[in-house]
């Protein structure tokens, strides 16, 4: 038996991309068995326009026996063209085409949030009915590594076992119910913004009541009232496209050819409060909204947010999709942002949500004010060092930018240049194999623990 296999590029990149070499390692390891491959991320302009186009990819997916969805990762997720190909697909019906295939995820990143966008493909998968088998999440640098691709055929294995035995599968993300609550604004006094600069970034609200109304009660909560911008009236001529030349000094390959960096620079980063208002399509926002975090990419691995208030107002099933809260807090965490929280139409009756909203307003005028931006967790922590340590190796040539505000804002702080506590540590160590002292370290560790605390709590700052 030839398994057939629908590869569904997501790179924006086409065939040069990274993701394309660990398919064709796929590809040259199971030589019995046909990868076929579609460039929907890169074509996405013609799958659109094209309607013929769109059908040729839809057959051959038909034609499969199974989809490989391969993509690179972008913000924590897919890319905007691909985000707008599945739009595509439940837009023109195209969910027949899909439905009972096997199915399974193979991305490149550095793994940063790489769950997370896996996440989303399976969702994706499962409504689309199809039998998700698994994911696969290849750090940019494994096909160069022995272990990595025996790791990778391995994968493979499973995944043709799993076609041709036609595997069982459980459904992880039960459909989605829409929220039925017609919301309706209630007047309050607004809340005086004291200087502070309050934006609130939509991508079209034409098409949606509820959430045209709640972005309409948020503005109004303010006073001086915020500023709504909707992206659909920016003129942003594409998304990301991966080449990655912004690396070098912060300026994006569009650069002056259309209005997005303008609209960034003057607008976004000036304000204090920052709000995203966006409904739900499939499993994320809009793919305008993708392609807006996408080409925000221009600015790097940087917090190019800090400091700033930001909250979400989201017309949909918010509540039901966990990965999709968690990108966006892990969004904010990362830009050392302070998170006012989501208000979404699902999350109680037309009351709830204008006390939410007011609520939401008040809380971001307020730690603006004081400045109070939540102590670091393990999103900040970990992505952060993670990043710190990529751009400090073998990704510096790359981005340059990066490299300058690392080393400028000292965030290249390695344990291993602290000498002092490497002394103090290797003394230590060698101490503790002495019975008696082993004894009186543990006798002595609660106190110490919290000495350094208590010194502090002495302090009058």
């Amino acid at each position: 038996m030839v398994v057939k296999i629908a590869v569904l590029n997501g790179s924006p990149k086409g065939e040069v991309s990274v993701t394309m070499q660990y398919v064709h390692f796929l590809e040259q390891r199971f030589p019995e068995t046909e990868f076929k491959l579609y460039d929907v991320a890169l074509k996405i302009k013609k799958l659109e326009k094209d309607n013929q186009a769109f059908q040729d990819v839809l057959a051959g997916v038909a034609a499969a026996d199974a989809v490989l969805w391969a993509f690179p990762l972008y913000f924590l997720v897919v890319c905007s063209q691909y985000k707008r190909f599945i739009e595509l697909i439940f837009e023109k019906n195209a969910v027949s085409a899909f439905r009972g295939k096997p199915a399974a995820s193979l991305s490149t990143s550095i793994n940063f949030f790489d769950y997370t966008a896996h996440n989303y493909i399976h969702a994706v998968c499962d409504d689309l009915e199809m039998r998700y088998f698994g994911s696969y999440s290849a750090e940019m640098n494994d096909l160069l590594k022995t272990a990595e691709r025996r790791r990778l055929k391995a994968f493979g294995t499973l995944f043709l076992k799993a076609i041709k035995e036609r595997t069982p599968f459980i459904r992880s993300h039960p459909p989605l119910k829409m929220p039925d609550v017609v919301f309706e604004a209630e007047k309050t006094a607004p809340v005086e913004t004291a200087g502070k600069k309050v934006l609130i970034i939509a991508d079209n609200l034409s098409g949606n009541s509820n959430l045209q109304k709640m972005v309409e009660r948020l503005r109004q909560s303010f006073s001086p009232e915020a500023e709504v911008v909707q992206l659909i009236d920016v003129d942003i001529k594409g998304g990301c496209l991966g080449c990655i030349r912004c690396g070098m000094d912060n300026r994006c390959v569009y650069d002056d050819r259309d209005g997005f960096r303008q609209l960034f620079n003057a607008r976004i980063k000036t304000a204090d409060i920052l709000f995203i208002a966006g409904a739900v399509r499939d499993r994320y926002l809009s793919a305008l909204w993708k392609c807006f975090f996408d080409r925000s990419f221009f600015n790097g691995h940087t917090p190019f947010l800090k400091d700033k208030q930001m909250g979400f107002v989201i017309s949909g099933p918010l509540n039901q999709m966990y990965h999709l809260r968690e990108i966006f807090e892990a969004s904010v965490g990362f830009q050392r942002a302070g998170m006012l929280g989501f208000v979404s139409d699902d999350a109680g009756s037309s009351s709830e949500i204008n006390a939410a909203l007011q609520v939401m307003a008040a809380n971001a005028v307020a730690r603006s004010q004081l400045g109070y931006i939540p102590p670091p967790t393990f999103y900040q922590v970990a992505g952060t060092k993670l990043f710190r340590d990529v751009i400090w190796g073998r990704l510096r040539p790359v981005f340059q930018a990066d490299h300058r505000y690392y080393k400028e804002h000292g965030m290249y702080n390695f344990p291993q240049t602290y000498y002092k506590w490497w002394m103090i540590n290797s003394t230590l160590v060698l101490l503790t194999k002495i019975p008696a002292f082993r004894r009186e370290f543990f006798k002595r560790i609660k106190n110490e623990m919290i000495k350094p605390a208590a010194n502090a709590l002495k302090r009058t700052e």
